[in-house]
């Protein structure tokens, strides 16, 4: 839970001397409250924790905890659906990246990914390609190829390059996308949801009379990957529930249920 303490005697960003010197917050006290929120579905109280901490960043002149919350709060609206406010805070992120020299740094790889992913969920496709690109540079550059993190950056690419109609290629980063997923700890959840992107690749491509027998196999895939998960915390809680629409979506009804009742079971728990 929060306490009290995360609350108290916030500094006044009115009164702060633009000169002053920074008085950093305590990122990974944030980030360790905000997943606490996150696993037990509270978004609203995410959301406070989140604004919260940005206020105290900017008060203190913290560019870097201003970075990590705003960073935070680009994927927060994106999955709420708040454009205005994704938007904003990407803009301010990439920005940020530019005014603390942190261009070629994993963070920044990072950051860009979820710009990437916001633009791209908001029907600003071919802006989204130019960060996924920035993203592929510095995480090819730094990271080890097995890293986990290359699964969502191949996967959100993927995605778009689907909008775009580009299939040859989004196949391409899918299959990245697997060969990193289905080689890690705990990568089950995301092999799951990269198999129902396919699906849905499949169906857009297609049309879903002639990929039904893909799609079949795509969605046994998923299946498997979500039932043969062995760690069920907050993050598999979320998958469940993003999954369980597709699965309803193509008819599965019992399974979407089965998987709504895990997410909420994990929750409650949480």
């Amino acid at each position: 839970m929060i306490g009290k303490e995360d609350y108290e005697e916030p500094r006044c960003v009115l009164n702060m001397d633009k000169d002053k010197s920074v008085d950093p917050i305590p990122v990974q006290r944030v980030i360790e409250k905000l997943d606490a929120y996150y696993a037990r579905n509270d978004v609203s109280g995410a959301e406070r924790h989140l604004l919260y901490w940005l206020s105290e960043a900017l008060a203190g002149n913290d560019k870097k905890g201003e970075f990590t919350v705003r960073s935070e709060l680009v994927g927060h609206y994106r999955k709420e659906g708040n454009k205005e406010k994704a938007i904003e805070n990407a803009d301010a992120v990439n920005s940020l990246i530019e005014e603390l020299k942190i261009g070629d740094t994993v963070g920044a790889g990072t950051a860009y990914l979820n710009i990437g992913t916001v633009y791209k969920a908001f029907g600003r496709e071919k802006e989204s390609l130019i960060f996924f690109e920035k993203a592929t540079a510095i995480y090819e550059k730094t990271l080890d190829r097995k890293d986990a993190r290359f699964g969502g950056l191949y996967n959100n690419y993927a995605l778009t390059l689907v909008d775009l109609k580009r299939f040859t290629e989004a196949y391409r980063y899918y299959e990245k996308a697997l060969s990193v997923v289905e080689n890690i700890p705990f990568g089950k959840p995301d092999a799951a949801i990269t198999y129902l992107n396919i699906a849905t690749a499949k169906e857009t491509e297609k049309g879903y009379s002639a990929a039904k027998d893909e799609i079949k196999n795509l969605l046994k895939k998923a299946k498997d990957r979500l039932d043969g998960e062995n760690r069920r915390d907050g993050y598999y809680a979320f998958v469940c529930s993003k999954c369980a629409t597709a699965f309803s979506y193509y008819g599965d009804e019992e399974y979407a249920e089965e998987l709504i009742v895990r997410a909420k079971e994990i929750y409650e728990r949480a």
